[in-house]
């Protein structure tokens, strides 16, 4: 009887323990997280404060920037925040099966964001050296693709993880941080694109 109250006890224990690390995981990257935010915060409000106060602020012959393809963009991009949901939400049923697929439509909308990125940027009548607004632009965008092309790549990973058997089975800390990862990365898009193409 001893003996079966003692397993039991450390088992709770056990359980508790775990419990705990991963609690302190995910604070510690919610702490990640909140860095990166002030990061972008500064970057935001370098963006406005040059705006506002430079007169010539698009490069000579630029009137504007086409809003067309990036709101397409956009859209897929804050979609894609729904697909990695439903993912989470799939291997909290030990559906690897659907978690595989809504992880890799997750992936596919992020490669489609960045190739859009990049088509854009092929196409665009200046450069990074091209004024104020030429070096804003892209500083602001590519630190932001960087994040895109980082959540993909953590997408990959706990996608091949997901086919070693039983790694799932108890915690999802990395499944749960990149999905929060991934949607911190649609927020920041959502400010960054009313800030460049809807506020021009």
């Amino acid at each position: 009887m001893d003996s079966y109250i003692n397993s039991n006890e450390l088992h709770h224990t056990g359980a508790e323990h775990e419990h705990d690390e991963e609690g302190n995981k995910m604070f510690g990257f919610i702490v990640f997280l909140l860095s990166e935010s002030v990061i972008f915060l500064s970057f935001f409000a370098g963006y406005i404060i040059y705006k506002t106060t430079n007169p010539d602020w698009l490069p000579v012959g630029v009137s504007g920037l086409e809003i067309k393809e990036p709101a397409i963009n956009t859209v897929i991009l804050v979609a894609s925040s729904f697909v990695i949901y439903l993912a989470e939400r799939a291997l909290q049923r030990h559906n690897l099966w659907k978690f595989r697929l809504f992880l890799l439509a997750t992936m596919a909308m992020g490669s489609y964001f960045l190739l859009g990125q990049a088509i854009e940027w092929s196409h665009l009548a200046f450069g990074f050296t091209s004024g104020t607004f030429g070096g804003m632009f892209y500083l602001l965008t590519g630190f932001h693709g960087l994040h895109v092309f980082t959540g993909v790549l953590l997408q990959l990973i706990i996608l091949v993880r997901s086919f070693i058997p039983g790694n799932y089975d108890s915690g999802h800390f990395g499944v749960n941080s990149t999905s929060l990862f991934w949607h911190f990365v649609d927020v920041i898009w959502i400010v960054l694109f009313i800030l460049i193409y809807v506020w021009q």
